[in-house]
Formats: C-alpha cells, structure tokens, sequence
C-alpha cells in the first residue's frame, strides 16, 4: 500500500498512513474563515523516519491547500523548511508574509 495523506479536520491535522498505521502528521489551525492553513507541527514518527514520507505529507498538504484555493502560513520549521526547497510552493504564502517565514 502507497502510504496515503488524509485531512482529519477533527483533529486539525493532515496525516500520512501506511499499512502499518499512523506514521506521522501535520497539525494546523484554521484562519481567516477557514482559508488560510497555519501549519504549527509536523511529526513523523520515529520508527518511519528516513523514508520519505515527511516530504510526502507536505506536499500533499500544501496541494491540498493549493486546490482548495487557500494560502499557507508555515509556522511550523518543518513545512516552512519544506517550502524553501520547493519554491513552486512558496505563492501559497501570502506575499507580505513571506519575509516574517525568510521565504
């Protein structure tokens, strides 16, 4: 099984699952009437570690966002770091916040 991204609203939090269960997850808080995404913590657990699956959850994340024609504010040093290696996504950040998250 292809290690799958969820968006478990219930718990503000994006999570990646494999046949093994919860290997990690992407915590939120909405703003803005729900169209902006900030991102406060990301998690991967130890036993998945090294196996490309944080950079899996951010992308499907922040693609999430994308679609649903939100904005991103990585508060989080995880998805903001993840951002400054993918510039395709930094316009989900809006741009007079992008110099506060060195993007």
């Amino acid at each position: 099984m292809e290690p799958q991204v969820v968006d478990n609203a219930e718990e503000n939090r994006f999570e990646i699952r494999t046949e093994a269960g919860l290997a990690g997850f992407a915590e939120y808080q909405l703003r803005d009437g729900g169209s902006t995404v900030a991102f406060v913590h990301t998690v991967i657990d130890p036993a998945f570690e090294g196996q490309g699956l944080g950079g899996k959850l951010a992308r499907a994340a922040l693609d999430t966002v994308r679609a649903r024609g939100g904005s991103v504010l990585p508060y989080c040093p995880f998805i903001r770091g993840w951002i400054a290696k993918h510039p395709e996504y930094t316009d989900l950040v809006p741009a007079e916040k992008r110099g506060k998250f060195d993007l």
